[in-house]
């Protein structure tokens, strides 16, 4: 029996398509295909409940979703070629090539579940130096350009926790002082896009610290 008689065909299609996707990969396009398997919810539609709960009890989401399909497709076939080795040997005949599927199938989704939990492990993660803009609050900014006064802020430069530079408007939180271009500043509110900041002399407090 070979992978090319027809009660075969689901499992070579499989295999097909995982060396499609090897072939991506080494053509460095992976990310493309990998940004058309994201999607945004609509406004007003929040994606939790079942679909939550089912895309955890899949896997998805631990790995990237090319490895993710990759694994299940592997598994499918592996699964689906052996299987009908196995009941050619014990009854004579494999199955039809869409029974052998709907089994393979149904024993691959959980079985490739299973195998994401380990794979995620020793996968390299990406590291994001992503934040969010109230993370700059606490942190040292020195105004840049102009005079910073009550209802007219003045550009100013902070560092964030990853050494990447910000540059935010800002206004005197001490709405009766000004703020000019190299003075340093405590960064200690936000109301919208603009920060408030507390203007101090200490050599210990450098900025981006």
């Amino acid at each position: 029996m070979t992978l090319l008689e027809p009660h075969n065909l689901p499992f070579l299609i499989a295999f097909g398509a995982l060396a499609v996707i090897a072939l991506l990969q080494l053509a460095g396009v992976s990310e493309v295909v990998e940004g058309a398997g994201e999607f945004d919810a609509p406004d007003g539609l929040e994606v939790g409940g079942f679909g939550e709960a089912l895309t955890t009890l899949l896997g998805l989401g631990r790995v990237p979703l090319l490895i993710w399909l990759a694994a299940l497709l592997f598994v499918f076939a592996t699964i689906g070629v052996t299987g009908q080795m196995v009941l050619a040997g014990v009854l004579g005949a494999p199955l039809s090539a869409g029974w052998a599927a709907l089994l393979a199938g149904g024993a691959a989704l959980p079985l490739n579940s299973l195998a994401m939990r380990p794979l995620a492990a020793i996968l390299p993660r990406d590291e994001t130096t992503a934040i969010d803009i109230d993370d700059l609050i606490r942190r040292d900014a020195e105004i840049q350009i102009g005079t910073a006064r009550a209802g007219s802020p003045a550009r100013a430069k902070v560092i964030d926790r990853h050494g990447q530079a910000h540059f935010v408007m800002v206004e005197p939180h001490d709405q009766t002082l000004e703020l000019n271009a190299g003075d340093t500043v405590l960064l200690v509110r936000r109301e919208g896009q603009t920060f408030y900041g507390v203007h101090y002399e200490s050599p210990l407090l450098g900025l981006g610290t």
